[in-house]
């Protein structure tokens, strides 16, 4: 085997490693992938030698960082795993108030290093997601509304390309790369190994905003979402707000609101008033550090867990009747199921006010980000939620418009259109041009249609390899691995 393995550099993980079935596992549960090989890289070189690798073997690439792609595309069965989880070096030139970071770190470890120096910094809520990944899908976080999404801080981007070899991608070089990797860019066209991002000012505190409705009816879910809309339509720049009308098994019918107002509880406390006068709020506006309010509302997201999601764009109110329809997708969850939800993610502000050619990202007008997912506990009842959310995305797809990247779904009819609108010819040619071979691909990538990729079962099993079954799962009975022997 150390033959075959001769040229990865970084901790190296195979099936045979004891620390395999970990290794292998991401966010969403719900998906066991068994790669070939994970590639823990400690640094540029070791991406490089990665790649390098995967193209001498026609072994697939799959790139991860944090490991939350909701549809498991950083994995893959067959695969070697390029991890730069591990490559999180920061170093912040307060001069400039620019922030350098390796394509390894998580939000957590973003939000407590600027917040050390007194910054915010627009990121995503989950503290465990990778930067990376995060701003290369655009990224919507609780300060987009004020700041912009989490690309539009993006000043430059380090890259390692289909040859193993290290690009830098800014306004001035290397433009259209650039261009693409806000908004489109999650393991397209090469692995991000580094970025820069200019930081907003310094900022003491903030206003920290919680709102919760336990035990509520259909018809106060409907009222929500109409508040919810009249909202959107006069908020203060300044604040962002994430709102959720949801079935658990804990809760029942219930809703909640959460966000960041960067200025003092009082004026918050008139701007969300609408909020608050719906029957059963029980709220909390605190006054604290930018550090303190995203920890808060991060000790909510749970290590992993079993889902199935799907995202749209909303760029129009719902009608009353489709408030109704809305609010009936999640009257009754599929079996199985311990929480069943819609969620709406705010935009406009700031988000709005940066054209849509601008960056990569295209949903610049919509009003919010919708996302119904469900969640269950017990593998038995995977198929029966995943039918769950594709019956009921046809009636979601007639009144919205688009998906979110960073919130994928398997199953869209046209995925280079629901995820990137009209940009989706350009980011094809942008494609062609960085990565021609298709050397990074994944099932819903942007595809250069001049080649292909060979697969890993392009590799013929003889007498000289070892065959290795995976751990006895359901969904994979029958998968092999092949690794040659020492």
């Amino acid at each position: 085997m150390n033959d075959f393995l001769y040229g990865l550099t970084g901790h190296i993980v195979t099936p045979f490693d004891p620390i395999y079935s970990e290794a292998r596992q991401g966010f969403n549960t719900a998906i066991q992938q068994y790669p070939l090989i994970i590639v823990y890289c400690r640094n540029k070189r070791d991406v490089s030698n990665a790649v390098i690798w995967s193209r001498k073997h026609c072994v697939p690439i799959r790139i991860r960082s944090g490991g939350h792609n909701y549809e498991g595309y950083s994995n893959g069965n067959c695969t070697i795993v390029i991890d730069v989880s591990r490559m999180n070096e920061m170093n912040l030139e307060e001069c400039t108030d620019q922030l350098y970071v390796e394509s390894g770190v998580t939000n957590r470890q973003v939000y407590d290093f600027v917040s050390s120096k007194g910054y915010p910094f627009p990121g995503g809520t989950c503290p465990t997601v990778g930067v990376s990944g995060y701003t290369m899908g655009g990224g919507w976080g609780l300060s987009c509304r004020y700041f912009g999404l989490g690309c539009d801080s993006l000043m430059e981007i380090e890259m390692v390309n289909y040859e193993g070899s290290i690009i830098k991608a800014n306004c001035i070089d290397n433009s259209d790369l650039f261009w693409a990797c806000r908004g489109a860019g999650g393991g397209n066209f090469g692995i991000i190994v580094s970025m820069t991002f200019k930081l907003p000012p310094r900022i003491d505190k903030v206003t920290l905003i919680e709102i919760d409705y336990l035990k509520v009816s259909s018809g106060e879910q409907e009222e929500f979402l109409n508040t919810w809309q009249k909202w959107l339509e006069t908020a203060d720049n300044r604040i962002t707000l994430i709102s959720r009308i949801y079935n658990s098994v804990n809760d029942g019918l219930a809703m909640l609101v959460r966000g960041i107002f960067y200025g003092k509880p009082e004026a918050a406390q008139r701007m969300i008033a609408d909020f608050l006068a719906l029957k059963g709020a029980v709220y909390n506006i605190e006054y604290v550090t930018f550090l303190e309010a995203v920890t808060i509302i991060g000790s909510a997201y749970p290590s992993s867990e079993k889902f199935q999601a799907v995202s749209r764009f909303v760029l129009k109110d719902f009608n009353r009747n489709q408030i109704s329809e809305v609010v009936g997708l999640i009257k009754e969850r599929p079996q199985g199921s311990v929480f069943a939800g819609i969620s709406m993610y705010a935009l406009g502000g700031r988000v709005s006010e940066i054209t849509i050619d601008d960056t990569a990202f295209f949903y610049r007008n919509a009003n919010f980000i919708i996302w119904l997912e469900t969640i269950w506990e017990e593998r038995k009842y995977a198929e029966d939620n995943r039918d769950w959310i594709y019956n009921r995305f046809p009636y979601l797809e007639a009144v919205t418009t688009g998906s979110y990247v960073n919130f994928p779904y398997g199953k869209l009819p046209d995925y280079l259109e629901e995820y990137y609108g009209d940009h989706a010819n350009r980011l094809t040619k942008i494609k062609m041009k960085y990565d021609p071979l298709n050397v990074f691909s994944f099932p819903q990538g942007i595809k250069n249609n001049n080649h292909t990729t060979s697969a890993i079962s392009d590799l013929l099993v003889n007498d000289d390899q070892a065959i290795v079954k995976h751990p006895d799962d359901t969904s994979y009975r029958g998968f092999r691995y092949v690794l040659k022997k020492e």
